[in-house]
């Protein structure tokens, strides 16, 4: 009976520890730290640069490392030439064809 009323009050306990975690995560949204507030700040600068995929601040030396390197992963994983290994591959299910059923053999 006693280690019913443990569980049951353990349980609860978690649920409004939950409850007061995704409450607490809205609120602490803001930076009121500076140091933080600044993280944030170069976090969504870094973001904006980044748009579209592509590397930020790549050198011509970077980029062409980085091609070098899909290129091998291509030839290794069977990727011909011009397909773009980046993208996510599609998938063509066909129906199987099915013979007649010979109801008369059963």
């Amino acid at each position: 009976m006693l280690t019913n009323q443990i569980q049951q009050a353990a349980r609860m306990l978690g649920a409004q520890a939950r409850r007061n975690y995704g409450v607490s995560a809205v609120v602490l949204s803001k930076a009121t730290d500076p140091i933080q507030q600044l993280f944030v700040n170069k976090l969504r600068e870094y973001k904006s640069k980044s748009s579209g995929g592509k590397l930020v601040d790549a050198t011509p030396e970077i980029e062409r490392e980085l091609k070098q390197e899909l290129e091998k992963l291509a030839k290794q994983y069977g990727g011909a030439s011009g397909v773009d290994m980046t993208a996510f591959p599609t998938f063509k299910f066909e129906e199987p064809k099915l013979g007649p059923i010979n109801s008369s053999s059963a």
